[in-house]
C-alpha cells in the first residue's frame, strides 16, 4: 500500500491523471518555489514511496517534483509494456503543464524519459544508471540466455539519446552490478555529454537516491533551464 503523500512528505499532494488509453494513474506532487519542475520516472522496482527521499532532497532546493508511477506500479491499474509506459509518461508530462521541466529517469525510467524527450523536449534530461537497451541490461543478469531474441520490449536508449534536443546529464555508480558502468558510459558518449560517476555506489545505494552528487547534478541542470 502507498500511504497518502502528505504523510510522507510535508506539503505533498496526492494527484492523478488519465492516459490516452483510459488508465487513471496515481502520483505524488511536491510543490516548490522554483519555475522548473522535476518529473521523476522510476526504475523497474518500487514505487513513489521509495523515491520520497529524492523528492525531499530536491524540494529542499525549491524544486517542484512529480513522482509518477507507471501502470501496474504503486497500486495503479494495468500491466506495464514499452508502449504503455510511454503513454504514462505522456500523461504525466501533460499534467505538469509547465514548459520548463527536467526529466529524471532512473534505470528503466531513463529509457522512458529519453523517448519522452524526443516528443516533448525538456529543459534538461537526467539519466540515472541508464542502460544502452533492455537486451544489453538483461544479458548481464542472464548471460546464458538469448535475451535479445526473447525480449518483446526494446527500450533503445543508446540509439535515441543522440536525437534528444536538450542538455543531458548521466549519473551512475562505479559499483553498479545491475546496470554495469560501461553501459551508462556508452549512453553518455552517445549523448555527447560527460558522465558523473559516484565512486563506490551500487545501483540501489542511498548515494544513488538522494546523495549530494546526484542532487547537485539535478539542481545544476534545473538552474540552466530556469528563466
Amino acid at each position: 500500500m502507498v500511504p497518502p503523500a502528505a504523510a510522507v512528505i510535508p506539503g505533498a499532494r496526492d494527484v492523478s491523471f488519465t492516459t490516452r488509453d483510459g488508465l487513471r494513474l496515481a502520483a505524488w506532487y511536491v510543490p516548490g518555489r522554483h519555475d522548473v519542475t522535476v518529473l521523476v520516472m522510476g526504475g523497474n522496482a518500487g514505487n513513489r514511496l521509495h523515491r520520497a527521499p529524492l523528492a525531499r532532497a530536491l524540494a529542499e532546493h525549491g524544486l517542484p517534483v512529480l513522482l509518477m508511477d507507471y501502470r501496474g506500479y504503486g497500486g495503479n491499474p494495468g500491466s506495464p509494456t514499452e508502449e504503455g509506459l510511454h503513454l504514462d509518461a505522456l500523461a504525466a508530462r501533460a499534467f505538469v503543464g509547465s514548459p520548463r521541466v527536467v526529466y529524471f529517469g532512473e534505470s528503466l525510467g531513463g529509457a522512458v524519459a529519453t523517448r519522452l524527450a524526443l516528443e516533448h523536449p525538456p529543459a534538461g534530461l537526467v539519466l540515472r544508471s541508464p542502460f544502452t537497451d533492455l537486451a544489453d541490461a538483461g544479458q548481464v543478469n542472464y548471460p546464458f540466455l538469448p535475451v535479445r531474441a526473447l525480449l518483446r520490449d526494446r527500450f533503445p536508449v543508446v540509439s535515441d539519446i543522440g536525437r534528444v534536443r536538450a542538455p543531458v546529464v548521466v549519473v551512475y555508480g562505479s559499483r553498479d552490478t545491475i546496470v554495469p558502468p560501461h553501459l551508462s558510459r556508452a549512453v553518455a558518449e552517445a549523448a555527447g555529454t560527460t558522465a558523473v560517476e559516484i565512486t563506490g555506489a551500487g545501483h540501489n545505494d542511498l548515494a544513488m537516491l538522494n546523495g549530494r552528487e546526484l542532487i547537485d547534478a539535478v539542481v545544476e541542470l534545473a538552474g540552466r533551464g530556469s528563466r
